[in-house]
């Protein structure tokens, strides 16, 4: 096989290079060293898929730090959010917007969007090869030489495992068919790499295309985690799979708020997960080289503080009678409420005819800021996505192509991007795939 381009990394932001490029009319070829493609596509939002986010695209930047939105809007112009659904809905998937702008299928999961973009390579015409791994890239003179090692699909074993973890255990044990022949090397004149970050190593993303980049000249910018859970000092290993639901969770350093999130978060044996964890996950690990970070819930983030009080004061004044417990026993979890009410010294006995003002002003304080405690890391190994790669300034954003290293195109998060939870990085892939395809193309001279 003689392929006019190369794409390592069968993802998202690789099976959407390699099917533009195909369809433009190049010979291209596309290598994975796992068993399957777009495990990530399908372990995302819980294995439902959060596809991208909704909106004008300016809107969608503004989820990014400026440097990395900056580097993103030619991508995201080119193709676009609604590019990416039309791509989908032609193969007839139906999509929904969440109020939060989240968008996912409406009555499929992740695997009914991979058997899509699956069709398109087909149908494209792109070769495959699976269980097929990029040991080393080199440059020699007009052309690349990949040098590949063949990888066999290991038996998982069964083990208990939680949340995205569990998915990612059930997704890999679905094996495909393994691909690709017994070649030690294969020689083009163009490559995209397309291998991922290091965030959830067992998909197979454990950063194997920074020290090929770094090789051919690149900066790689130090590797943090970005979309990942949080542990705490503190374990609460008792409340694993306790949520809370719509608070907003607040980080502090020094007593200054760094950082905050409103939506869920759940309890898991090290810390904490979820939406709102993920989402302050990277200022927190970033704010962890300087010193101590601690976590705290608004667990009633739609009442002030003021009128919280009023509203307990009422509610005593008004039933003499009733214990303090059932008054606030919907406010949060059982356990959680439990733990409150203990810290209060609130007992059973306690009733509104006998609930003392410290007893409410410590219960009032408490809703609105729960301690979580001393984080005490954030496992870069567990994240969605994680923070650094290869720097920006070193790559067209325009056409994906390396500024030093002419052949070369780089998409996905190899690159030093993170958007926040919400559909964001999924996007970011599709566009910069979607974009290094067509420049390879053009300079294929296929349009």
């Amino acid at each position: 096989m003689s392929p006019d381009v190369v794409v390592v990394g069968a993802g998202a932001a690789g099976i959407i290079a390699a099917w533009r490029a195909a369809t433009l009319g190049a010979n291209v070829l596309l290598i994975e060293k796992t068993n399957r493609i777009g495990t990530k596509i399908m372990i995302s939002g819980g294995g439902k898929c959060n596809i991208t986010h909704d909106g004008p695209i300016e809107a969608v930047l503004k989820a990014f730090r400026q440097p990395e939105a900056r580097f993103l809007r030619p991508s995201f112009y080119r193709y676009t959010n609604q590019q990416v659904l039309d791509l989908l809905h032609d193969r007839g998937l139906e999509t929904m917007v969440r109020p939060d702008g989240r968008v996912f299928p409406v009555n499929g999961t992740a695997k009914d969007v991979v058997g899509i973009l699956i069709s398109y390579l087909e149908e494209a015409g792109v070769e495959v090869w699976k269980d097929s791994q990029v040991t080393k890239i080199s440059k020699h003179d007009d052309h690349f030489t990949i040098h590949l090692a063949q990888t066999e699909s290991k038996q998982r074993q069964a083990e208990h495992r939680f949340g995205s973890q569990a998915l990612l255990q059930e997704v890999l044990a679905q094996d495909q068919c393994a691909e690709g022949p017994q070649l030690d090397q294969i020689d083009c004149a163009n490559v995209i790499i397309a291998t991922g970050g290091s965030s959830y190593p067992n998909s197979g993303t454990t950063g194997d295309g920074w020290p090929w980049m770094r090789e051919m000249g690149h900066t790689v910018t130090p590797i943090r985690a970005a979309l990942a859970p949080i542990n705490l000092t503190h374990k609460r290993t008792d409340w694993s799979g306790v949520a809370l639901r719509d608070i907003i969770l607040r980080a502090r350093k020094e007593n200054r708020e760094i950082a905050k999130w409103r939506g869920d978060v759940l309890f898991t044996h090290t810390g904490i997960s979820g939406p709102c964890a993920l989402g302050i996950s990277r200022i927190v690990a970033e704010s962890m080289i300087g010193g101590k970070v601690i976590l705290e819930v608004d667990l009633q983030p739609n009442t002030y503080f003021e009128q919280l009080n009023d509203d307990l004061l009422k509610t005593a004044s008004q039933n003499p009678r009733r214990q303090i417990r059932q008054a606030v026993h919907s406010m949060a979890p059982e356990r959680v409420i439990e733990d409150i009410l203990d810290q209060c010294g609130i007992r059973d006995e306690t009733v509104g005819s006998n609930f003392t003002k410290p007893q409410r002003s410590k219960l009032v304080q408490l809703l609105k800021a729960y301690p979580l405690g001393p984080v005490s890391g954030v496992p870069l190994e567990k994240g969605e996505v994680v923070a650094g790669g290869v720097s920006l300034d070193e790559v067209d954003p325009k056409t994906m192509a390396s500024l030093k290293c002419e052949g070369l195109y780089l998409c996905g998060e190899i690159l030093d991007i993170a958007g926040p939870v919400g559909g964001y990085n999924l996007q970011a892939a599709f566009s910069t795939g979607f974009v290094a395809a067509e420049s390879v193309a053009q300079r294929l001279n296929k349009i």
